[in-house]
């Protein structure tokens, strides 16, 4: 079969099957020492699900907060090499969640910009242009296994349902709110007048920010 009959093919399947949800919700952890690590990540603010012990197998399940993937990892687990694991963790105020870091007791880096994962890339400070995807803090755990915080505010086209606006948790819709309100006063600078219908112009700036569709102005 050609190439182009191939991708004719491939095409009128995708059109005509229904699409099958593939939801990442764990993540595998290596570690050498399961209480170390357990102590560190409920340090870190996550909730213990499920630590589940066999004879020659256990099983420590924890969720970081106001995620709906969690993390696993334990005994028998997998041959991964502790400290192999290369993370990323999605905060929407970059510096608000490298202080909370620091209060718990982590070693945070500096928060920067630039390659996030080659530290002879990174430069000091976040994105001059506070760019969504653009600014990060990194930290490890006990085994060395790097996570990554990146900043995102707006998201891209494509990864949220337009149709649906959810927040995981209060302080991620009230860091929505700060922004539409920022981005609400320049709207009444631009016109001139107040905008006595402010609310339905934060909602509608605060959906097309989370779709990634195109902002109010």
């Amino acid at each position: 079969m050609s190439q182009a009959a191939s991708s004719i093919k491939q095409q009128k399947y995708e059109a005509g099957a229904a699409r099958v949800d593939l939801k990442l919700e764990v993540e595998i952890v290596p570690v050498s020492d399961v209480d170390r690590a357990k102590e560190f990540y409920q340090k870190l603010g996550c909730r213990l699900d499920i630590d589940d012990v066999a004879e020659d197998f256990r099983v420590v399940q924890l969720t970081p907060p106001g995620s709906g993937c969690s993390i696993t990892f334990g005994k028998g687990v997998t041959a991964a090499a502790p400290g192999s694991l290369r993370g990323g963790l999605i905060v929407s105020d970059i510096e608000a969640a490298r202080k909370e870091l620091v209060a718990r007791g982590i070693d945070a880096s500096e928060v920067f910009h630039g390659a996030p994962f080659s530290p002879a890339l990174r430069i000091s400070g976040p994105d001059p242009e506070r760019q969504s995807y653009g600014s990060y803090v990194s930290f490890e755990d006990p085994d060395g296994n790097v996570w990554i915080l990146q900043e995102v505010t707006v998201r891209a086209p494509g990864r949220i349902d337009p149709a649906t606006t959810t927040f995981a948790s209060a302080s991620d819709l009230a860091s929505a709110m700060r922004r539409a309100a920022a981005a609400h006063c320049e709207h009444e600078k631009r016109n001139g007048q107040r905008d006595a219908n402010w609310e339905d112009w934060y909602a509608a700036y605060m959906a097309a920010e989370q779709a990634g569709t195109e902002l109010p102005m």
